[in-house]
């Protein structure tokens, strides 16, 4: 992305795109998540609309916000994710807790303990695939499901557990502003 930096009266243009690496959980358990957050939500009082259940996923890595698609990124996402061979592996949320770090608007998340060891490995793995190919990859990672947004930051407590078997990881756009997702690439993990 091109910046006109330091010339007055001229602004960045603002991002129009976001490129990141995300699993989503497969349609049964996106269910099960989205029936969990509607438990939370009545049972908390908390006031923001759940997220599209089509829409919940872990974001792996981000790779940048820009304006149109940048397709040297692209394709290098591709080349990222056509190298990475891992067996699919298990996913737990055993947890709901919020991320206090945008006052008024709280990502209420869930996360897991044990349950996402083998998550942390693959996305280190996927890290290393993306520096390969001369990509940033994410050096801090929490992994979590955000079931909705809301000003209350709730303390961390324990669900029943939420789990799937993580048989697929893809590269997508985000539509900044439009709440849509774009499919650009998907890889099957294979045992």
């Amino acid at each position: 992305m091109t910046q006109q930096m330091g010339l007055p009266g001229f602004d960045p243009p603002t991002p129009t795109d976001r490129l990141m690496f995300l699993l989503y959980p497969d349609a049964a358990t996106a269910e099960r998540i989205a029936a969990e957050a509607r438990r939370l939500k009545d049972a908390l009082g908390l006031r923001g609309p759940p997220i599209l259940t089509d829409r919940f996923h872990i974001t792996l890595h981000h790779l940048g916000d820009y304006v149109g698609l940048p397709n040297d990124i692209v394709t290098k996402g591709k080349e990222a994710g056509e190298a990475l061979a891992h067996a699919p592996f298990e996913v737990t949320l055993d947890r709901a807790v919020s991320f206090a770090n945008r006052p008024g608007n709280n990502p209420f998340t869930l996360q897991g303990g044990e349950g996402v060891e083998t998550l942390l490995g693959f996305q280190k793995a996927l890290g290393l695939t993306m520096a390969g190919v001369a990509l940033k990859p994410d050096k801090s990672f929490v992994p979590h499901v955000t079931l909705l947004y809301d000003g209350q930051v709730v303390p961390a407590q324990a669900i029943d557990p939420i789990g799937w078997t993580v048989d697929r990881f893809v590269l997508v756009q985000s539509k900044l502003g439009q709440t849509r997702h774009i499919v650009l690439g998907s890889w099957d993990l294979k045992g």
